[in-house]
């Protein structure tokens, strides 16, 4: 059983804290800060994301049916379940992207 490191773990809510809390201008539009990813390469990032756990599930789906030795259903399914979820929430946020897509088209000039 892990533990967990209580002063870490508040050290990082307090970073997040204050990157949430960071004064902005609202009006401001500039390039990426260095550091700091665009929308592009995080939704690229995602998609990887979401299809290398697809393989993985589908790897580790098919060692079980072979029954390779090593290969177990409790983890198998959880894998399975992970990529499902990953694939579905991905969809959503296309789904959403569009709507907002659509949204934008409509809108008067």
């Amino acid at each position: 059983m892990s533990t967990i490191d209580v002063n870490n773990l508040l050290s990082q809510m307090r970073q997040m804290t204050a990157q949430v809390r960071a004064p902005e201008a609202a009006s401001k539009v500039a390039a990426p800060v260095a550091g700091q990813a665009d929308f592009s390469s995080v939704l690229r990032q995602s998609i990887s994301s979401v299809g290398r756990q697809q393989m993985e599930a589908g790897r580790m789906a098919a060692s079980f049916e072979r029954g390779d030795p090593g290969a177990d259903l409790g983890r198998t399914m959880i894998a399975v379940q992970k990529a499902d979820l990953s694939l579905r929430a991905t969809v959503e946020v296309r789904n959403k992207l569009i709507d907002a897509y659509k949204e934008i088209m409509n809108m008067p000039v």
